[in-house]
């Protein structure tokens, strides 16, 4: 009866890895993951902020940015209490519901970045190459449309998978390589044939990420083309300036996720802390830095997070008097 137990308690769980031979350690190391998950939380919250409360952000531009940190808060909230768990009180055990339901939301929130990103490269677009027409082609109820589409293609392609893993037997070690779940790592654990996987997740990447970065790219080689014939280097400056914040989202999304395809790909022979660090960098560098990356390069944005500082230190000095 205690086999029993046993073994349907192991086929129900699985195990989460932090830093291998530095687990002495992962009280020291939690101080740099909750900086980077306090940042990450306050930063995307001051943007969404900061375009719900001032009236002049109500445009194209900064809906697809509040929905660019709605998706990246959302991506940092769905990896924090595995993390943070594992690092302060070593809970390294998770079952097959919460794990098919944390990579769901994983998977399913970096397709949604990933559309964010293409939606608003067609807002740079418009803005630049048809700039007459850009209020009634980027219409509010068109920008909804753009991110209910974002968000119901990433939910209904992702769907599958946590249905696709639950059908298997997994008789191999139940210890993940990442302190999350995702579905690469789940699905080698499997000891039954994992094509169909492979394959759907082989289908869904390019018809969502390959298919994303495509028109981005297309995207800006029609921008490119456009600035170009400006007679005015003046004018094509503040054209392409308009677009520095985008082109930094987009190669901070793109840059990890290729890295980390190519380590887990060619890079075997790399330390295991590699391949953490890399997962890591791909999960918490876009949606830490994107605030800070918009806060610096667009104009409006910093001007009113530095209108809302004033305003409360203001407010602190007529408290004290």
């Amino acid at each position: 009866m205690t086999v029993l137990c046993n073994s349907s308690f192991q086929r129900a769980t699985f195990f989460l890895t932090g830093f291998q031979g530095l687990e002495d350690l992962h009280g020291w190391i939690s101080i740099p993951f909750c900086f980077i998950y306090l940042t990450v939380i306050l930063g995307n919250l001051t943007i969404l902020h900061v375009i719900h409360t001032d009236a002049t952000l109500h445009e194209p531009m900064y809906y697809f940015l509040a929905m660019l940190a709605l998706t990246d808060l959302g991506l940092c909230l769905s990896t924090l209490p595995t993390v943070l768990g594992i690092f302060w009180f070593d809970a390294r055990e998770i079952g097959m519901p919460a794990c098919f339901t944390q990579l769901y939301f994983i998977h399913t929130l970096s397709l949604v970045e990933s559309s964010v990103l293409l939606s608003m490269s067609i807002d740079r677009y418009v803005a630049i190459c048809n700039p007459l027409r850009y209020s009634t082609v980027l219409t509010p109820a068109r920008i909804v449309k753009m991110g209910l589409s974002s968000v119901l293609r990433s939910a209904l392609l992702i769907l599958p998978l946590p249905f696709l893993l639950k059908r298997f037997q997994y008789c191999r070690s139940h210890v993940l390589a990442h302190a999350y779940c995702l579905h690469l790592e789940i699905m080698k654990l499997a000891c039954s044939s994992i094509i169909v996987n492979h394959i759907y997740g082989l289908f869904v990447v390019a018809c969502t990420v390959g298919v994303d970065s495509l028109l981005i790219f297309l995207s800006y080689t029609l921008i490119l083309r456009t600035v170009l014939s400006i007679a005015s280097c003046q004018q094509r400056f503040r054209a392409l300036n308009t677009c520095v914040s985008h082109v930094c989202a987009v190669l901070l999304f793109y840059i990890p996720m290729i890295g980390l395809s190519l380590v887990h790909r060619f890079g075997e022979h790399l330390p295991r802390t590699v391949h953490l660090l890399m997962s890591y960098v791909y999960l918490l560098v876009p949606p830490l830095m994107n605030p800070i990356v918009y806060s610096i390069k667009t104009k409006q944005i910093r001007q009113r997070i530095i209108k809302k500082f004033q305003f409360v230190k203001s407010l602190r000095c007529f408290c004290k008097d």
